[in-house]
């Protein structure tokens, strides 16, 4: 079997709520991972927010090289 390298993209909606935009933003970016809510519960307690849905947008592979086993 051979082994690839592949480049992927992915792209998802993500619907949070918060007390401003711009935390909402910064809560999607880093408490979201492949697909899911990453956050904890104290997480959310803490910098009172939640992540309601993750919507996957888009998923794409843009190339793929053979990784040379020697």
């Amino acid at each position: 079997m051979k082994t690839y390298r592949v480049v992927l993209t992915k792209s998802y909606v993500v619907t949070v709520n918060a007390e401003t935009k711009e935390k909402a933003k910064r809560f999607a970016e880093f408490y979201t991972g492949d697909i899911q809510d990453i956050s904890t519960d104290e997480n959310k307690r803490k910098s009172n927010f939640s992540i309601e849905e993750i919507d996957s947008r888009m998923n794409e592979s843009l190339e793929a090289e053979e990784i040379k086993n020697d």
